[in-house]
């Protein structure tokens, strides 16, 4: 690199930060003011600013080709209204990290209406009876940060994998928020597995996100189209031995959620008896497919779930 191009990199590298650090102090800026507010009326006011604000944002692109891709049988309308809903969601669930204390009101030690409502309580208790650690996986619909909350209220200690904003002043301040409310964090970057291994170990239980793109990960479909999956989950089943249960949130009307525990599902198997990572990597996909047909609104159309530089990434490992 020649003195030159290292001084352009300098200043480019400058000037992201400097990006980054406006960025993160008005993110800041807006989170408090939502603070002041009720938590019913500072979600639906963030929600209302998103759906009108989402749809002008350069990312909108991502999300209607997205949509055009997994759901083709849909009109160009109906893609545009699920990505409208899309972003007032996205907008409710950053209200939601601030009132995350005035929002969760569960208590399993009560039938009282509350704003949360839980499906598979008995499947909870029956884990926490057992006092072996079990995988949780999920993905990103609903608001899926309430799950670990869920499963403290029934003393299960949950260590969650985290993929960290980009932003790293946002992403300290996220960290911090997240431990004190979700328990062990493990930031989705080289050493997470051995984090998630580590908390299986001592008797703790996991949780993942499935439906993130993967550039190392085992070729699959997601409707109906090649993705690259994580194959973590299978992996540590493999070492572990351990139950793996479906979980996800579903909202509701009126700034409630439905937190749904399924019944433990068995991985796929090969000629030897061993988990076959690829076959199961497959499994996750479809579940996660089924909830976002069901709450198609619910799931985060944004991401590049079907980056076609992951299916030609020479470092991928099938």
């Amino acid at each position: 690199m020649t003195p030159a191009q290292t001084r352009l990199l300098k200043l480019t590298q400058k000037v992201k930060r400097a990006r980054y650090w406006i960025e993160a102090h008005l993110t800041f800026a807006v989170l408090a003011a939502l603070n002041l507010l009720p938590a019913d009326a500072a979600i639906n006011t963030l929600a209302a600013l998103a759906a009108r604000l989402g749809p002008l944002l350069p990312r909108q692109k991502v999300v209607l080709n997205n949509l055009a891709r997994a759901m083709p049988e849909l009109s160009n309308e109906e893609h545009r209204a699920i990505a409208r809903r899309m972003w007032g969601n996205m907008g409710r669930q950053v209200a939601e990290y601030v009132v995350l204390d005035k929002l969760f009101d569960f208590d399993p030690e009560t039938d009282a209406d509350s704003r949360i409502e839980v499906r598979g309580k008995d499947i909870f208790l029956r884990i926490h009876a057992a006092g072996k650690p079990v995988i949780f996986f999920t993905g990103h619909t609903g608001n899926f940060e309430l799950l670990p909350i869920c499963a403290a209220t029934f003393d299960l200690e949950v260590t969650a994998l985290f993929r960290p904003p980009n932003n790293p002043y946002v992403a300290k301040r996220v960290l911090a928020a997240r431990t004190t409310t979700m328990g062990q964090l493990v930031p989705s970057k080289t050493g997470a597995a051995a984090g998630l291994a580590r908390a299986l170990s001592d008797g703790k239980s996991v949780g993942v996100l499935v439906d993130q793109k993967f550039h190392r990960g085992r070729l699959g479909t997601f409707f109906g189209r090649p993705v690259r999956t994580n194959p973590l989950l299978p992996k540590l089943v493999r070492q572990f031995g351990c139950d793996v249960h479906p979980a996800r949130c579903v909202r509701l009307p009126g700034n409630r959620f439905r937190l749904e525990l399924e019944e433990a599902i068995a991985l796929p198997r090969d000629g030897e008896g061993r988990i076959d990572v690829d076959a199961s990597t497959q499994m996750l996909n479809d579940v996660v497919e089924r909830w976002v047909r069901e709450y198609p609104d619910q799931w985060m159309w944004m991401h590049r779930r079907w980056d076609p530089k992951t299916l030609v990434d020479p470092r991928a490992q099938d």
